[in-house]
């Protein structure tokens, strides 16, 4: 049974489509409906609908805007747009926005039944197609998976870049070899609601399916997680990448029911850079321990400064994976682990080091990357330095101090994030609190302006705060114009625009919505309290 919001400024309309259409016999169930386009975006967020029926032409927020938004924060909802005859060229702007039907007013009830019957089997479709199973095409895995799971230096001669671009065009990865093109890499973590990872190579294709709407991309399998290339420009990265995460962690929740654990990497400009790449995406995802379905940014956790990965074992990587989102026991059974293998293997004391440098050196960039300077500088008086003159001490004594180094740094990353969370949230606040008169202010301007990606900062905010973005601006906006209106002589209208709003008839539903008065009632009020006075 899909879910579905009904949204019309005609009460008599959405009153006819909610009791004369048999919803349930279609497959649908109606969750919510909406007279206006500010209601339904609210409902849309609330609800978590698989379809928006709504009217083209919406008070205070049109149509064509309210696609653009459901897009942004709830990406799996389709959307079927009601227009007049001179209004269809208009709603076919919005096809980039998820819209799965037009529907002609006026239309009857029957007719309009039988095309929501068409709807549904639209939406069977794209579940049908995301949950379908496809052996996993090797043509290019030759190429792709060296490139980013070892890095490997291209076999052509000359420029090791020109090399792979060749290789790549040959395989058909990239279809011409313009230096407009950018690379991300995104891994994708399938776990259940107890967090155990069950991804399969099967979820391939269900990603895929989600990744071809936005950009050029290539994925496979591999060790319990689904490995994608990303392909576009920067631009395209920076319209579509955080809109594509959102649309895959919300798709893996809602048809398979499971949680969708995503690693993204920073861009990058070039093919040799792939394998960095790939690992700033597991760096990220080493974030996510135990925390259910999120999107981590290597760039929202760690600063740019690169781990020189080429070079790192895979114990140290391990180590690294538990420092940044292990349990304490998870680290401690691990080095017990680690060490009892080094005794059982008989490994030189200069090998023993070597190691033990490699780990101390990946984990002290973690440090640096994630911690502020006062920070480093306490860890450094405290337990950085005297935990590097590790080489003279017994082998146990080795152990030990290790162990209580990962774990200290493991703490210091815990109480830093914490730390960054109340700075972004009040850095948030203060672009708030100093622009909300600017009517564009939006949370993907807030998320550049202090260089995090939008889902991010949206959970950041809502953490902190209890509250979502559009709360908080909307607060600021409504108690400045409750000042003013109270304290001020100033018109309604140009009250309205001091507050960014540029509908005068918009901004009076959202105040009389959130202080229970409309602007003039308020004003009444305040002039009769004073001469009672």
């Amino acid at each position: 049974m899909y879910t579905v919001v009904v949204a019309d400024d005609e009460e008599e309309l959405r009153g006819a489509i909610l009791r004369k259409v048999d919803w349930e016999s279609i497959g649908f169930q109606v969750v919510g409906e909406a007279e206006n386009g500010v209601e339904a975006l609210e409902l849309v967020e609330k609800m978590k609908p698989d379809l928006l029926l709504t009217d083209i032409k919406m008070p205070f927020v049109s149509g064509i805007e309210l696609a653009r938004q459901v897009r942004e924060i709830r990406p799996t909802t389709q959307i079927v747009f009601l227009s007049g005859f001179d209004e269809f060229k208009y709603a076919q702007q919005a096809i980039q926005y998820n819209i799965i039907s037009y529907l002609l007013k006026p239309i009857s009830m029957a007719d309009l039944t039988r095309e929501l019957f068409v709807v549904k089997e639209k939406i069977d479709n794209l579940f049908l197609e995301f949950n379908n199973k496809r052996q996993k095409q090797m043509e290019k895995s030759e190429f792709l998976m060296p490139l980013l799971l070892d890095g490997y230096w291209c076999q052509e001669k000359g420029d090791r870049e020109e090399g792979l671009i060749k290789q790549a065009l040959e395989c058909g990865i990239i279809k011409n070899s313009s230096k407009d093109f950018r690379y991300v890499v995104l891994v994708t973590n399938v776990t259940d609601r107890r967090g155990s990872n069950c991804t399969s190579g099967d979820m391939v294709h269900s990603v895929d399916s989600i990744l071809k709407k936005y950009v050029r991309y290539e994925s496979f399998y591999w060790n319990g997680r689904i490995i994608s290339l990303l392909i576009a420009t920067a631009a395209a990265f920076d319209k579509y990448l955080h809109i594509l995460v959102g649309d895959v962690v919300q798709s893996i929740e809602r048809i398979m029911n499971l949680n969708g654990v995503l690693g993204v990497s920073r861009m990058t400009e070039k093919l040799s850079s792939c394998h960095d790449a790939y690992i700033e995406a597991m760096n990220a995802i080493s974030y996510s321990k135990g925390n259910g379905s999120g999107v981590y940014y290597i760039g929202d956790e760690e600063q740019a400064e690169e781990i020189d990965a080429q070079e790192i074992l895979k114990i140290v990587m391990e180590v690294e994976s538990l420092v940044r989102g292990g349990l304490e026991t998870e680290i401690e059974e691990y080095m017990e682990r680690l060490f009892g293998r080094i005794y059982e293997m008989r490994l030189s004391r200069a090998r023993i080091n070597y190691l033990m440098v490699q780990i101390m050196a990946a984990i002290c960039k973690i440090i640096y990357a994630v911690a502020d300077g006062e920070e480093i500088e306490q860890m450094q008086k405290n337990m950085l330095l005297p935990n590097l003159f590790f080489q003279d001490g017994g082998f146990r004594e080795m152990q030990g101090r290790l162990t209580e180094f990962c774990l200290q740094t493991r703490e210091m990353i815990g109480s830093q994030r914490k730390k960054s969370s109340k700075v972004l949230c009040e850095k948030t606040l203060k672009i708030i609190e100093t622009e909300y008169g600017n009517g564009e202010l939006s949370l993907v301007m807030v998320s550049n302006a202090v260089n995090v990606s939008p889902n991010y900062l949206s959970s950041l905010i809502k953490k902190e705060t209890g509250k979502t973005f559009i709360d908080l601006l909307t607060a600021r906006r409504m108690e400045t114009a409750r000042e003013m209106l109270m304290c001020t002589s100033m018109k309604i209208r140009e009250i309205s625009e001091k507050c960014g709003y540029n509908d005068q008839h918009y901004f009076s539903y959202c105040f009389k919505k959130y202080s229970g008065l409309s602007p003039n009632a308020l004003r009444q009020q305040v002039k009769a309290e004073d001469c009672s006075g």
